[in-house]
């Protein structure tokens, strides 16, 4: 009996590791391309078809997380005026 959402298995070892790596190039060009996502179509479309469809939407809050939690500590974050009025 197959207890997983939708019938789906859970990923084997070798899927992890190929969605991490192909999440790591992408995240790596986006870093490398000032974050212009038109210029990583290619490894965008990897990751995509690497990675379950959950997986993809949690490394993409992730990185944006980690990006503003980036700017915060480095006291570049400026507040917009909507969130200053709040």
């Amino acid at each position: 009996m197959d207890l997983s959402p939708l019938g789906m298995a859970a990923p084997t070892m070798k899927e992890r590791q190929a969605c991490w790596g192909a999440r790591d190039e992408y995240w790596k060009c986006l870093d490398e391309n000032t974050e212009d996502a038109s210029k990583c179509k290619k490894l965008r479309s990897s990751f995509e078809s690497s990675c379950p469809q959950q997986w993809i939407k949690y490394f993409d809050k992730r990185r944006d997380y980690l990006k503003f939690k980036e700017k915060f500590e480095a006291g570049d974050f400026q507040p917009s005026k909507m969130t200053a009025k709040s």
